[in-house]
């Protein structure tokens, strides 16, 4: 079974920065895409960043310039660098994957933004 585990959050103030990290029990090379997403307090959820096989990027709109999304295949992770964070990107950051026909996702790691 593939997993992929999510680590690197905690409680941050307005302004600081975390990294993420996203490791998989398998090879990334395979993998049609990955992706961070987030689940709010509201329980909305929501779109951070992806990245495609060939490396393209996208960012939501509201992480645009403050988040950057990055894979290292030979370590089989992939991180999300967020800087300048804000209370509202508080939530239960989790990472997926397109492999295939098949959807992967993490259990999450919690990101609380607060003063």
């Amino acid at each position: 079974q593939i997993k992929l585990v999510e680590s690197g959050g905690g409680e941050v103030q307005p302004g600081g920065s975390l990294r993420l990290s996203c490791a998989s029990s398998t090879s990334i090379f395979s993998f049609k895409a990955m992706g961070w997403y987030r689940q709010t307090p509201e329980n909305e959820r929501e779109l951070v960043a992806t990245i495609t096989a060939g490396g393209t990027t996208n960012y939501a709109d509201s992480v645009k310039g403050r988040a950057t999304i990055s894979r290292d295949i030979a370590k089989n992770t992939m991180d999300l660098q967020m800087n300048s964070l804000k209370p509202e990107d508080t939530g239960l950051y989790y990472c997926r994957a397109a492999l295939g026909a098949t959807a992967l996702r993490g259990q999450g790691t919690q990101v609380t933004v607060s003063s």
